[in-house]
């Protein structure tokens, strides 16, 4: 018994520490995200006014989808 609470105590520190490497993971690639549309967004604004209600309309990536189960 003890060794099977050992082997799954394991288990849930390696899970663990992969959330936290995909969490920061999908934060950079969050951030990267922001960045490309907020440059796509600038573009659009500058080549032709009338984008901007479109892509200012556009729905954002942010806290709201974050996975935690508050």
């Amino acid at each position: 018994m003890e060794r099977l609470n050992a082997k799954l105590c394991l288990q849930n520190y390696y899970i663990m520490k992969e959330n936290e490497r995909l969490r920061r993971k999908a934060q950079l690639l969050n951030q990267e995200n922001q960045a490309l549309f907020s440059e796509l967004r600038e573009k659009l604004s500058n080549s032709n006014p009338n984008f901007t209600t479109v892509i200012n309309s556009a729905p954002t990536t942010g806290k709201e989808s974050n996975g935690s189960k508050a």
